[in-house]
């Protein structure tokens, strides 16, 4: 349950880092298309996979 308290938090920042951002009319802190998003979700899943199989030997 700790880490859908943890997302459901996440998601909350979010929302209220992205009213702020709005209201002030700055940028919005995001990648500006899918590609970009998808990029930083494959370095997240790079490091969850790594740290499931226990590091990678060189």
């Amino acid at each position: 349950m700790q880490n859908l308290r943890e997302i459901m938090m996440s998601i909350i920042a979010g929302m209220i880092v992205g009213f702020i951002f709005s209201k002030l009319l700055l940028p919005i802190p995001a990648p500006p298309n899918i590609p970009a998003f998808m990029g930083i979700f494959g370095v997240w899943l790079g490091a969850i996979v790594v740290d499931k199989i226990g590091g990678l030997r060189a």
